[in-house]
């Protein structure tokens, strides 16, 4: 998405309906980092992470079109980005960076700070670091990640 584009972001609730989008985004967005982790999910484990926190899960929308997924922890002290999932057709168009913002904003509003998990080999990596993230912990398949508002 480049300045001169007329797209907007938005955020919707999923719903049960949104259940088969989100097991093929899941696939699309994942499955390559899962597999080069050593880990291979059948249709079954992806829909158990998908349910997860189901109730947490927030459509991210283009135009109105389906484009990803976000799903964040709310908790007293931190913002957890549980799942931050974008089509691979959207990514590199400044998308992640955009709502990386927006909850970096929401972060700062209520004054705390932000966590999360990305696997070792997932580029996503860059663009949190590029986001001022940074590695608190790492383990065999993950780094933990954490953001903290300016003072």
């Amino acid at each position: 998405m480049n300045k001169e584009s007329k797209s907007t972001i938005a955020f919707k609730l999923a719903s049960e309906a949104d259940r088969g989008f989100l097991l093929a985004l899941r696939k699309a967005s994942m499955d390559e980092h899962l597999i080069a982790a050593g880990i291979v999910l059948n249709d079954q484990q992806h829909m158990q992470r998908v349910d997860e926190f189901f109730s947490d899960s927030h459509l991210i929308l283009i135009n109105n079109q389906r484009i990803g997924l976000l799903k964040l922890g709310m908790f007293s002290d931190h913002i957890h980005i549980r799942q931050f999932q974008i089509l691979p057709g959207y990514h590199g168009l400044g998308i992640g960076s955009l709502i990386l913002d927006m909850i970096k904003r929401k972060a700062i509003e209520k004054q705390v700070s932000i966590t999360l998990n990305v696997l070792l080999n997932n580029p996503a990596k860059q663009l949190y670091l590029r986001h001022d993230f940074i590695v608190s912990s790492v383990n065999e398949l993950e780094y933990s990640m954490r953001w903290q508002r300016p003072q």
